[in-house]
């Protein structure tokens, strides 16, 4: 969240230098963007379903980074700029993406057997599951 954070007080600036007829349209949309990953991420922390939450700002982060794309073919945002955008933005979606794969394996954990005597793996057998 941090890092996302930090994008969004380094892009704000560069955005607000876009030509008047694109603040309105593309600079917004960037903005938007940027604003709502940022609130997908507090939601997703203190949330006990987060993996829709982090589906939607993984959609978001690709969204940006198209509408930074276009911004950059339209020579509104330098190279150097741009590349810096889209390093930090890999980042942050690896992030989103690592979050996100964490929970879906949280989800995926199998079932315990509670309440029986633990036994040996001789015992066991191969379908049933215990705690360890």
């Amino acid at each position: 969240m941090e890092k996302h954070y930090r994008l969004i007080l380094w892009t704000l600036p560069k955005i607000a230098n876009f030509p008047k007829d694109q603040r309105f349209l593309l600079a917004d949309r960037i903005e938007t963007l940027l604003l709502d990953v940022l609130l997908l991420l507090i939601e997703a922390t203190y949330s006990a379903e987060k993996r829709e939450m982090l589906k939607n700002a993984n959609l978001k982060v690709e969204q940006m980074r198209f509408m930074m794309r276009i911004a950059k073919d339209m020579e509104y945002v330098n190279i150097k700029g741009y590349d810096f955008f889209c390093v930090s933005l890999l980042e942050i979606g690896r992030m989103i993406g690592g979050w996100r794969k964490s929970e879906e394996d949280k989800q995926n954990q199998s079932p315990c057997v509670h309440g029986y005597k633990e036994r040996s793996p001789k015992e066991r057998g191969p379908d049933v599951v215990t705690c360890p």
